[in-house]
């Protein structure tokens, strides 16, 4: 079993590993830690829904769904990710209800393995995606209903970008989150999903979703322009992300099989730059909203 240092380094770079900056250095060292404390239990949710064995995979999710519950409660977590979360619970003020649904998007991941529609799609990323984007605006205490909209269109964008990178891992995992009646409507086999490279019917059917994730990240973004300070930064970030990998699936032509789909590093940098500089200041185009 991994010392606490060991899981510590086995999560940030896992962190680094994601489209968009999970806790940057540009944030005080407060905000990093709980972010990281976050993504930390959200990944090892993850973590036990995709890699352990599918008998135990149910019963270790709902050992972290009793020891948030312990967290809660006032009791000692028995879990290393939930008890590195205590302090950003009570400093944040974080209510429980984000932190079951991502466990409940685990829970559904071991009995729904397709999903009819792009509607279908989003209504699993309201329990997989959007619930991460309530807990950052808390950690930041901008949590407000107009922003929480907001930030449940950019991160279901974001879940469906990822979807879209990950067609051939999530194939052979058993489970295929691009919707199937697009695959249909395309002439998409499911077979093709299998392939070393990437079928004309697969690119279009990638390419379609991509588009609706940029439509969705285009609605969810103005929510740059109700924020400032560090809270503006880390968000703008997040949006960066999004486009940097949309701009990177395009430049491959939506070759999701034939190689890894990431954005460069400095495609990232120079997108956060203009969408932290370009969606205005509060007050500008979007007037600055109550934080909750």
């Amino acid at each position: 079993m991994l010392s606490q240092r060991g899981h510590s380094r086995e999560q940030a770079e896992k962190a680094r590993r994601e489209n968009f900056p999970v806790a940057s250095r540009l944030l005080p060292r407060r905000h990093r830690e709980h972010l990281m404390a976050v993504y930390g239990f959200a990944r090892s949710v993850d973590d036990v829904g995709d890699d352990e064995r599918p008998d135990d995979r149910l019963r270790l999710l709902a050992e972290f769904e009793a020891d948030l519950a312990r967290l809660y409660d006032g009791q000692a977590p028995r879990l290393r990710p939930v008890r590195a979360l205590a302090r950003t619970v009570q400093e944040c003020s974080i209510p429980a209800e984000p932190f079951h649904l991502l466990i409940e998007a685990n829970r559904v991941d071991q009995a729904v393995t397709r999903y009819e529609t792009f509607d279908d799609l989003l209504g699993y990323c309201e329990l997989s995606a959007n619930p991460v984007g309530r807990i950052v605006l808390h950690v930041f205490g901008e949590a407000s209903g107009p922003r929480l909209a907001l930030s449940d269109r950019v991160c279901s964008a974001l879940q469906v970008i990822e979807h879209c990178q990950d067609v051939g891992e999530d194939y052979r995992r058993g489970r295929v989150y691009l919707p199937q009646e697009d695959l249909r409507r395309a002439g998409c086999p499911i077979g093709h999903l299998a392939a070393a490279a990437t079928s004309p019917q697969l690119r279009e059917v990638v390419a379609m979703q991509a588009a609706r994730a940029g439509r969705l990240l285009a609605e969810g973004q103005t929510i740059v322009a109700s924020l400032s300070g560090f809270a503006r930064t880390a968000v703008a970030g997040y949006v960066a992300g999004g486009h940097a990998t949309l701009a990177a699936l395009r430049s491959t032509h939506y070759d999701v099989l034939g190689r890894a789909v990431r954005p460069r590093r400095l495609r990232l940098l120079r997108a956060w730059a203009r969408v932290h500089m370009t969606m205005g200041w509060p007050g500008a185009r979007l007037q600055r909203l109550p934080s909750a």
